[in-house]
């Protein structure tokens, strides 16, 4: 919960108050609460449990955006390629996929450096394991429910930086390591304007608790109608536009692909990678996306509450109500990927100093004032 839970130390994955949303009786719910408690309370039960289920999720969870992507957009695009694969339109087309990278040969270049090379997909992706550590699937169930929360998922979005130049360096290849730099330097500047949304939000809630903020989109009111909450899309729109834009160009989709222009930089500093490790790359865009979109739902669109849904009910649906919001986020920037053509390098730059950074500053100061005002 937002008060008893806080801290490095509290609260954790809640799974009484999973169990208990399906108990007949308050015996039973409490012969549940005793094993729960007894059971959990050996710290590495509790890790082991906690490491698998975020394991678990974020490994499969890019499917349904994969699936969405290649799916909803092909509906959109006119391809029917994607609608081959399997009967059902075309359910099969992501195992194939997996298929194919599992089955290609893993190359590593004679001048390359092996090691930094290896590493350098498994770095790139981890971050994006890391950030569902601290995201609040109902408010009760997470992994750790950090009081800087935000201040962690913005510090470790941004390790992933390090693994994109370490696999530019290490192939040894001019077209990947270009690709690298252009990456490094996109991720810097579109780390402000990222940095600039969230700080919005931070300073309407007063906290930077992911859970803290969702609880208070759920009991503010917007505009006099204190029955819908206040979910921060309302107040914060310009940041939610802003976050949008900055997390497209953070995963170096289109238009702001220019890190892996395939006429420019053949794949940029991917190029030199094959089979399984490109795969890792590849899930971990797909994985980011998702990590974004799942951020983006808590901050802006009231994470895993409804306003009409509370009590144990709200532990039960909690985490379908994220999903779905998160989808729908992913198909916003998914449906801005194939949309949009790609920006010249000096286009993206000038698009993240002269335009995002000041809009995010005047949406700051407008945040604060109106905070002091009302």
């Amino acid at each position: 919960m937002a008060g008893g839970g806080r801290g490095r130390g509290g609260g954790g994955l809640n799974l009484h108050a999973v169990l208990s949303s399906f108990s007949a009786s308050h015996a039973l719910a409490a012969a549940q609460q005793s094993f729960v408690n007894d059971w959990f309370s050996n710290f590495w039960v509790a890790l082991v449990v906690k490491v698998v289920l975020v394991m678990g999720f974020v490994l499969t969870a890019p499917l349904a955006v994969g699936y969405m992507e290649h799916k909803v957009l092909a509906h959109m695009q006119a391809r029917l390629g994607p609608m081959e694969a399997g009967r059902f339109h075309g359910w099969a087309q992501l195992v194939a996929d997996g298929v194919k990278f599992v089955q290609k040969e893993d190359i590593i270049p004679r001048a390359a450096d092996p090691l930094v090379f290896t590493l350098a997909p498994a770095v790139a992706l981890v971050p994006y394991i890391a950030i569902f550590v601290v995201l609040p699937f109902s408010n009760s169930i997470w992994a750790e429910n950090l009081d800087i929360g935000i201040f962690y998922v913005l510090a470790i979005g941004s390790v992933s930086v390090i693994g994109v130049l370490m696999a530019g360096w290490a192939s040894a290849n001019k077209y990947a390591l270009l690709g690298a730099l252009r990456a490094a330097g996109q991720l810097i500047a579109y780390e402000l304007p990222l940095l600039l949304a969230v700080t919005g939000v931070v300073i309407q809630a007063g906290s930077m608790n992911l859970n803290t903020i969702v609880l208070q989109q759920q009991n503010q009111a917007v505009f006099g109608i204190d029955w819908i909450g206040n979910p921060y899309i309302f107040t914060q729109f310009i940041g939610f536009a802003l976050f949008l834009v900055a997390a497209q160009a953070e995963l170096t989709q289109t238009p702001f692909d220019m890190p892996v222009a395939e006429s420019e930089l053949v794949a940029g500093y991917m190029v030199e990678y094959t089979g399984f490790r490109f795969l890792f790359f590849f899930i971990g865009e797909f994985g980011t996306a998702f990590a974004f979109a799942a951020l983006a739902a808590t901050l802006f669109l009231g994470g895993y509450a409804l306003p009409w849904v509370h009590g144990d009910w709200a532990n039960v649906l909690g985490p379908f109500v994220l999903f779905a919001k998160l989808m729908l986020v992913a198909f916003l920037m998914f449906w801005a990927r194939f949309t949009y053509p790609r920006l010249r390098e000096d286009q993206l730059q000038s698009l993240a100093w002269k335009f995002l950074i000041p809009i995010g500053l005047l949406n700051l100061l407008l945040t604060g004032v109106l905070k002091v005002a009302i």
